[in-house]
């Protein structure tokens, strides 16, 4: 390959794209991006964190090896088919059925027995360290069956609300872990599905929580213009009046927060910013951090999210200035809390502080040992910092490149 070894991951795009005769629009209507998603990878400024659109990237430009693309920050062979987690064709296989037979063969379900297991399987996700992925991958199929038995052993409309409540949750953590194991198709179906629950249901609360399940899977598939026009038309529809409950407050204000990032990205910066504010009206309203529908709505996610529009809009100097008033909240989902400090890295890493960018790497690492190591910008970050390693925090950072199977 005549790619300098030096150049980043954006830059190497570049060259395969170019060598392939593609235009920025082609390549990223390729992967299901935006033009603009493009351009901001090949700028190094939007970067790359899930190996599956890595993967597709490497396919579109006739690469390889994940080598060539990376420059041996991520390695192996993409050419045949890409492998899909263990647990993706039971969950598959339960998704492809019609709603009226998730149910069939499966004993009574009490609705307090229900909950008792959403609540334990999203403490999992929400906690565990290790092998969470096995371990919710393994539940979801049978959580989804259960949670159609609950609303058809639901005694009266207030069981059944909260039957669909929770299996709208489900759905929910469905698509979240879908979408983190590289299956965005399969999270369109989990998040289409808590949708027309909620539909049918009619219940506000219900289509603001469903319907921001559904702009997550949007955002994160590059259809920021649907995921923008989706939240937006939801949030003129379900409104919440002076006595709104927590839980409803708190989906309305995350579906905001969504539609900002998905506004940023599709370069609609006043409507993105009208959002925040939005969404800070909200959370001023509740007055504390919660984690109603899994949110993790409150004052603090909301401060998190200004460091990351800015951080999307390219000025990452300001970024790290609103960075440094966020308070850190551990009572946050730690996957929330993850994606966050790995973002405040990344925009050290661009301002080329390479003492913050190794401090922020062995914090994550703490944090978050198991995921980590899957995350494709802390790669490039150690990578990165491994070719002109500095005697003040050379041992940090070869703990961190060990721990994530890098070597020096």
């Amino acid at each position: 390959m005549s790619v300098e070894q030096d150049f980043g991951i954006g830059a190497r795009i570049r060259y395969y794209r170019e060598r392939r005769g593609l235009s920025q629009k082609a390549m990223a209507e390729l992967v299901g991006k935006s033009e603009n998603w493009a351009y901001k990878v090949e700028k190094g400024v939007l970067p790359i964190d899930r190996l599956s659109v890595l993967i597709d990237l490497a396919r579109v430009l006739n690469v390889r090896d994940l080598t060539d693309l990376t420059g041996g920050v991520l390695t192996g062979a993409v050419s045949g088919p890409q492998t899909e987690h263990e647990c993706v064709p039971a969950i598959r296989r339960v998704l492809s059925l019609p709603s009226s037979l998730l149910s069939s063969g499966i004993g009574e379900v009490p609705v307090e027995e229900y909950q008792a297991a959403v609540q334990d399987a999203w403490r999992v996700y929400e906690t565990q360290t290790k092998d969470r992925y096995a371990d919710i991958g393994g539940r979801l199929p049978n959580l989804l069956r259960q949670g159609y038995a609950a609303v058809r052993d639901a005694d009266g409309e207030e069981q059944e609300r909260q039957a669909v409540g929770l299996l709208i949750s489900v759905y929910g953590m469905a698509q979240v872990w879908l979408r983190r194991v590289g299956e965005p198709m399969q999270a369109r179906v989990a998040a289409d599905r808590g949708v027309a629950l909620a539909e049918q249901i009619a219940d506000p609360a219900l289509l603001a929580a469903a319907t921001w399940n559904l702009a997550c899977v949007l955002t994160a598939s590059g259809d920021v213009a649907d995921s923008v026009a989706l939240a937006r038309e939801t949030i003129a529809s379900c409104r919440p009046g002076e006595d709104a409950s927590a839980e409803y407050l708190s989906a309305y204000g995350a579906l905001h927060l969504s539609a900002a990032v998905a506004a940023v990205r599709d370069h609609q910066g006043p409507v993105a910013w009208d959002l925040y504010h939005g969404a800070a009206r909200v959370a001023a309203r509740l007055g504390q951090d919660r984690n109603d529908w899994h949110t993790s709505f409150g004052p603090t996610n909301v401060a998190m999210h200004a460091v990351h529009l800015r951080a999307e809009e390219g000025d990452t100097v300001e970024a790290l200035r609103v960075a440094d008033g966020v308070e850190d909240n551990p009572e946050l989902p730690l996957e929330r809390r993850t994606r966050y400090l790995i973002e405040v890295m990344n925009c050290n890493r661009i301002q080329r502080d390479d003492f913050a960018t190794v401090y922020m790497l062995k914090r994550i690492t703490s944090q978050s040992p198991e995921e980590v190591g899957f995350s494709p910008l802390v790669r490039e970050a150690v990578a990165d910092l491994l070719k002109r390693e500095k005697p003040m925090w050379r041992q940090d950072l070869r703990e961190v490149a060990q721990h994530i199977g890098m070597t020096a």
